[in-house]
Formats: structure tokens, C-alpha cells, sequence
């Protein structure tokens, strides 16, 4: 059959100013033409990539004449991920549309629209391969785990799925785009003089899962609390393969199994393996296995993001996030000891005052060079925080704006005004990076494209008052304190 998978372009302003700065490979979609042995005809259009994205997918649908279209899209995609299966029914009527990803697997029933024929929760690539062999041999697609039929008595769809054994992971077909592409502002603690600052950058997944239960997130809730890690020798396989230099790993958490993190380390060693690396870590793990990440700096690891969230412990209580800011900080001065870079990841609450956010910008002033991120505190759907805040919601459609930027309950200063705010602290983050106090010189036209993007991206900011409607921009919301 002819397979067309396809990657949505966002429509919030806050994610095209961040893809700016980073646009990281369709890995969902590559894992998914995998999961097909090369029994299909499969394409990969990555919309993100197009100018002029409903001119170009419907190019493709032209061309092409796909016999199965599979789309997968984050929350704040959804419409957009509906929009695409009404215009392929229209353009190809015996086109059949799957639905996967992230707010397929949380909300199922927001996609299950007459014009999609099959949704897939969890990890796609089982239930893919089964609905697509199902299709080409013309049987009914009832009774596969983890699918949603619409229209169909789903029992099993308020179950959450859960995780497949990682072993059976396959290598996701990166030929299916250009790799170069696909590129990073890479974080360094003292970056080279004239060495790009956005060079390509492969996606790399070792592992499913987390061990923690920060109670915004939906992970715990879809590994069962495991974190399961993938066969050592596949994951350095799959990295010695790749052509980018650069490696950005999707994991939840890398480190967090010691054993697994330690063998691939040396596994990358003894291939002699030269990457440089970005990964994701916990403050608790930096300070509960120093070593690791030490090694893990002798083979290539650069940078790391680590979620700091909160400046206050009362705050990291609240979200059950399990350390506390001394924690955070004695964490990224032993990353720095190490010469590994940080980004520092900060929420805030819809409920912050000017105090608040005039105690956030001193916290991030005092610290020594850093990329910062900020997002709002917004649990994912299917969590009990997110059914805990539905009553407090104040848009009509807030899976529309689920991108964790935008506040979804009342502000307590008028939203107009806590947006100002907000492109004021992302403007600080930007210009805290190592990246500028090393004043190592980068080429010119980079330098251009980062001011640039640096530019856009707090101007998508404090514009963001006009993704509401237009009576919540301005105005009090005394009443919006904290909960």
C-alpha cells in the first residue's frame, strides 16, 4: 500500500518562534515506516518544512495518492490534525486516516471524527503495522490493542496503554527526509571559536519511561512508574550509524538508570564513537551519580536540560516534583565543575504577580551562565491535575492552546500585561546562555539568524494575548489567586 505520514505545522506562536532555534527530526513518523519491514510504499512529508503547508500537503496528496495517511500531532495540533483528515477524505475518499501521537493517546475521543477511520493510543508502531496489514488485506480493523475505532463500542479506550518491551523498538528510517534539515542552537559551556552554533542534529531514543511522579505529567501515568531502557548495543548501533555529528536524546530521563547510562557510555567508547551529546536529567540524579555524568562527559555529553521548575520548595511540593531549589543549584554547579552546560527549564503560574515575576527575573539574574526556558504550569490531559483544572478553564477550546505557554485558567494580572512580562523573561533567558558570556566568535550569518530568532520568538510572546478572545486581554483578574 501507499503510506503517507505526515507531521503538522503548528499554529501557535510561542512553538514557530522556538523552531526557530530547534527543529528536531519526524522520529515518530520514521519509527513508524519502519514498523512496516519495507512491506509499503512510504512517505514522510514533514509540513513544519513548508512554506505554504495546505498548499504543499495537498500537492502530496495529489502526487502521491496515498491509500493510508497517518497523522500524528501534540495537543495544541489537534485541530490542525483534524483539519488534515477532512481534507484528505475530500481530496481522496478511499484515502483511509490513522491518528496517533500524544493527544491521541490522552484525549482519543478529540480525534475520533467521522473523517479518521482508526486512532492509535501508546506507541505506534504494533498497532500501525497491524492496522495497515489489516487494510491491504481488505479485514476489519476491530479488536487491535490499543486502537480506537470511532463510531465503535471502544471498551478498552479509557485504559491507559502502556509501554511496549523497548527490544522491539526499531531503528526509525531517517531516510525519509534529509537530515540535514533538522538543527539545533547547540549548548556548549565554552563553544569553539567559529564552530556553528546551529549545526544538524540526529534524535536518538533509548529508552521509554520515568521513575517519577511530578503530578502535571502524563508519563507515570503511561509507563506504570518503570523506566525501560533499550538493548545497549541497538541504541549505539543506531548513534555510530548516523551521519549528523550532533545528538539530541528524546528520553524522558537518561540517567536515571545508572547501569544501563554507564554500559552505553562505554559502549560508545570502545566503538569510538565521537558525538557530541545533549540529553535530559534530573537535578537528583546529577547529585546522586556525579560519576556518571562525569563519564558521560569524557565521551561527548555537552549540555543537558534540567527541569528547575520552581524557585521556591513550596512550589516544587506542589507538583510532587521530589527535590527542592538547593538541590537545583548545588546540581548545576557540579554540572558546570564538569564542564557541561545547562538549560534550566522554569514554569510559571497563571496566578503569578508582578512580585512573582519580579522574584523569577532576580533568580535567573544571579545565576551564572545558563539557557533558561520558560513555560506555564499546565498539566497534561488524563491527569488528575488536568481534571482538577477543568473547572478553572477560560477558553472554549483549551486543547487549542495546550502548548505550555499559554495560560489556560484566569491570570491574576490582566493577560495582556502577564504576556509583557512573560517576553521579558524569555528575552533574560536568551541572554543568559553560555553561548554570549564565552564571547567566543561564531560565523556571521548564524549570528544573524540567532538574533534574529531570538527577536521573533520574544515578540511571540508578548503577542500572545491575541491567541484568546478578545475580551480576556485586558482587564483584572483579582479573582485568580492562587488554588
Amino acid at each position: 500500500m501507499r503510506v503517507l505520514l505526515v507531521k503538522p505545522q503548528a499554529q501557535l506562536g510561542p512553538i514557530l518562534g522556538l523552531q526557530r532555534f530547534q527543529l528536531l527530526e519526524p522520529l515518530e513518523l520514521g519509527y513508524l515506516a519502519s514498523a512496516l519491514d519495507g512491506q509499503h510504499t512510504v512517505r514522510v512529508l514533514d509540513l513544519r518544512l513548508a512554506r505554504r503547508p495546505w498548499r504543499a500537503f495537498a500537492a502530496a496528496l495529489a502526487k502521491f495518492r496515498p491509500e493510508v495517511v497517518g497523522l500524528s500531532g501534540y495537543t495544541h495540533e489537534a485541530s490542525t490534525v483534524r483539519e488534515l483528515a477532512r481534507r484528505t477524505k475530500v481530496a481522496l475518499p478511499g484515502a483511509r486516516v490513522v491518528v496517533g501521537g500524544h493527544h491521541a493517546t490522552v484525549a482519543p475521543e478529540d480525534v475520533a471524527t467521522e473523517h479518521v477511520d482508526a486512532v492509535v493510543r501508546g506507541e505506534g508502531c504494533a498497532p500501525f503495522r497491524a492496522l495497515v496489514d489489516r487494510l491491504s488485506r481488505g479485514e476489519p480493523l476491530s479488536g487491535i490493542a490499543n486502537v480506537v475505532i470511532p463510531g465503535e463500542d471502544n471498551g478498552g479506550a479509557g485504559q491507559w496503554p502502556r509501554f511496549p518491551d523497548p527490544a522491539g523498538l526499531p531503528r526509525p528510517r531517517r531516510d525519509l527526509w534529509d537530515w540535514r534539515a533538522y538543527r539545533s542552537v547547540w549548548l556548549e559551556e565554552a563553544p569553539q571559536p567559529w564552530r556553528s552554533i546551529v549545526p544538524p542534529v540526529a534524535q536518538v531514543r533509548t529508552s521509554f519511561g520515568c521513575r517519577m511522579k511530578c503530578s502535571f505529567c502524563i508519563v507515570p501515568f503511561l509507563c506504570g512508574g518503570q523506566h525501560l531502557p533499550r538493548p545497549v548495543a541497538a541504541v549505539a548501533d543506531e548513534i555510530a550509524s548516523l551521519a549528523a555529528r550532533y545528538v539530541y536524546f528524546s528520553d524522558d530521563e537518561n540517567f536515571i538508570d545508572e547501569e544501563f547510562a554507564a554500559a552505553l557510555a562505554d559502549e560508545l567508547e570502545r566503538r569510538r564513537v565521537e558525538k557530541r551529546y545533549f540529553a535530559w536529567v534530573r537535578a537528583t540524579t546529577v547529585l546522586r551519580s556525579p560519576e556518571l555524568l562525569r563519564r558521560w562527559r569524557q565521551v561527548g555529553l555537552d549540555a543537558v536540560f534540567v527541569g528547575f521548575e520552581f524557585t521556591t520548595d513550596e512550589e516544587l511540593r506542589a507538583v510532587h516534583k521530589g527535590g527542592t531549589v538547593a538541590m537545583n543549584e548545588r546540581a548545576l554547579d557540579l554540572l558546570r565543575s564538569l564542564g557541561i552546560a545547562v538549560h534550566a527549564a522554569f514554569m510559571l503560574l497563571p496566578e503569578y504577580s508582578e512580585d512573582d515575576f519580579a522574584r523569577l527575573r532576580r533568580y535567573v539574574h544571579q545565576l551564572p551562565p545558563v539557557q533558561c526556558s520558560f513555560t506555564v504550569c499546565t498539566p497534561s490531559p488524563g491527569t488528575p491535575d488536568w481534571e482538577a483544572m477543568k473547572p478553572r478553564i477560560w477558553v472554549p477550546n483549551p486543547y487549542e492552546l495546550h502548548d505550555c505557554m499559554h495560560p489556560l485558567t484566569p491570570t491574576r494580572l490582566p493577560l495582556r500585561r502577564f504576556c509583557e512580562l512573560y517576553a521579558e523573561l524569555v528575552a533574560d533567558g536568551v541572554a543568559k546562555t553560555p553561548l554570549r558570556a564565552a564571547r567566543r566568535p561564531i560565523p556571521p550569518w548564524e549570528l544573524w539568524r540567532v538574533t534574529m530568532a531570538a527577536r521573533a520568538y520574544a515578540r511571540a510572546y508578548r503577542t500572545m494575548y491575541r491567541d484568546y478572545p478578545r475580551e480576556l486581554w485586558d482587564g483584572g483578574h483579582a479573582g485568580a489567586g492562587r488554588p
